[in-house]
């Protein structure tokens, strides 16, 4: 079998291949974080080629790696370094136990838990919780931190499994995995065995619409198979006998929706008005998508050409946030190899490692405090806010961050 399987059909509906709207040409694996400059600069490029299904709109890439390449040993990162997002998760927590009116002893399930960032305050309510994870580095840390963890991927046959021991779920919750899944309709199939009637299973996902508005490319990378419309979802969660009973606009990851799914049920009002939306917005067509491309011929000469102008200055530039978004910037950017001389980041496991295809050394972020750069391109910049408030020393003394996306601007 190819390390890199090519679809036929579409993999939410199974129509004829979708039709390819943009082409990033061939890429690295956003995770795919090395050890030496010199394999760094050597790995291994897949293709990279966004597709519209015109059969139910879902957009998705034609050709990823395997999962447990993209999953499996090297795949570091841990959900609890970030604090913002474990504020999202405790506030989700609070939000879902309220509105599911969840008791003490009701069992949670979470698909993708990583290191339990989410259920822990769940247990901490006296539910019974259960993460399902495939990185062995992060749920090694959930163990540690006392939430049962399946290491495995989810799919149908393991929900057949878990619901054969009757361990189905009042609530199943799968945030940021669904875009990861190579195979939703199978994926979804078993989130619907694995719910009790009455269940409710809750995802997040990022929004097409602001990947769109956003510019926001660089979430397209191997590791996110698919891209979700509400219109999109609604027809998937059809397909596996499941409602999408209700939905919610968030600003987080630059623009997402959650999706209450159930059983049984009726879509609300919020969940037609969206999906017209959508269609008024032209998603669902293919020259919607196609245009993406050609703005983003314009917008990298203009980040080109914004950092070419600092180093002319002679300003400190350097670079922060080895996400894997970061990874995409950073290789479809293709800066010159005196721009960026390191990216600092906060988690300890990607410290000591380079991005892959540019060869990036990753630093810890004491490397701002020593050399204190005048700009820092901002790879993850849908968290502006959130890391300069980290980095108010270094913004005090007069520092400022390079925003690449949607526009190219300084910040703050």
């Amino acid at each position: 079998m190819s390390s890199s399987p090519r679809i036929e059909r579409c993999r939410g509906c199974a129509a004829a291949r979708p039709e390819v709207v943009l082409d990033l040409g061939p890429s690295p694996r956003a995770d795919g974080l090395q050890l030496s400059r010199e394999r760094a600069r050597n790995t291994d490029r897949f293709p990279l080629e966004l597709a519209l299904c015109p059969a139910c709109g879902l957009l998705q890439l034609v050709e990823t790696p395997l999962p447990s390449l993209l999953f499996g040993d090297e795949f570091r990162y841990y959900s609890s370094i970030n604090p913002d997002l474990v504020a999202h998760a405790e506030g989700l927590v609070d939000h879902l136990a309220r509105r599911l009116s969840l008791e003490a002893g009701d069992r949670v399930v979470e698909l993708a838990s990583n290191d339990g960032y989410l259920l822990r305050p769940f247990a901490r309510r006296g539910l019974s919780v259960l993460g399902v994870d495939p990185a062995p580095g992060p749920v090694a840390a959930a163990r540690a931190a006392g939430i049962e963890t399946i290491q495995a991927f989810f799919d149908r046959e393991l929900a057949e499994g878990l619901a054969d021991e009757g361990r189905q779920a009042d609530l199943i919750v799968a945030n940021n995995v669904l875009a990861h899944v190579p195979d939703p309709a199978d994926f979804l199939s078993g989130v619907a065995l694995l719910l009790r009637p009455g269940g409710t299973a809750v995802f997040e996902v990022a929004w097409g619409r602001s990947l769109l508005k956003a510019m926001a490319f660089d979430q397209i990378y191997h590791e996110h198979h698919c891209y979700f419309t509400a219109g999109a979802l609604f027809r998937l969660l059809q397909r596996a006998g499941l409602t999408l009973v209700d939905i919610e606009t968030l600003s987080i990851h630059s623009g997402s929706l959650r999706v209450y799914t159930a059983p049984s049920g009726q879509p609300s009002a919020r969940v037609t008005a969206l999906i017209r939306q959508e269609q008024d917005e032209g998603l669902d067509r293919l020259e919607t998508w196609q245009a993406l491309g050609q703005r983003l011929s314009s917008l990298r000469q203009k980040l080109r050409d914004m950092l070419e102008r600092t180093r002319a200055r002679d300003l400190g530039l350097a670079a922060y946030g080895a996400a894997a978004k970061g990874t995409m910037l950073l290789n479809w950017l293709q800066p010159e190899p005196d721009w960026i001389p390191w990216v600092a980041d906060i988690n300890p496991h990607k410290q000591g490692r380079f991005v892959p295809g540019v060869a990036i050394p990753i630093v810890s972020p004491e490397r701002i405090t020593g050399e204190r750069p005048d700009r820092l391109l901002l790879l993850p910049w849908n968290w502006a806010a959130e890391i300069a408030r980290d980095q108010q020393p270094w913004l005090e003394s007069g520092g400022r961050f390079i925003v690449p996306l949607p526009t190219p601007r300084l910040y703050p």
